[in-house]
């Protein structure tokens, strides 16, 4: 079960990491984050961290599968 929150907890990590840096580096427009460099950064480090919960879910739930 431990494995699933994982997995959905990276998933929702990175799709927000990756929208706010978007919003960050003006990419995705209208509203008050866009062109702001600080939701560039902090973008990119929650995108980093769901990516490294996502593949640890999955190397966990491959590591199951296989035993």
């Amino acid at each position: 079960m431990k494995v699933w929150i994982r997995l959905v907890v990276g998933v929702l990590l990175l799709f927000f990491g990756v929208v706010w840096s978007l919003q960050g580096s003006d990419v995705i427009g209208g509203s008050g984050m866009s062109g702001q460099a600080q939701w560039l950064v902090i973008g990119v480090f929650v995108a980093v961290v769901g990516a490294i919960l996502l593949v640890g879910g999955v190397r966990k739930l491959r590591a199951g599968a296989r035993a």
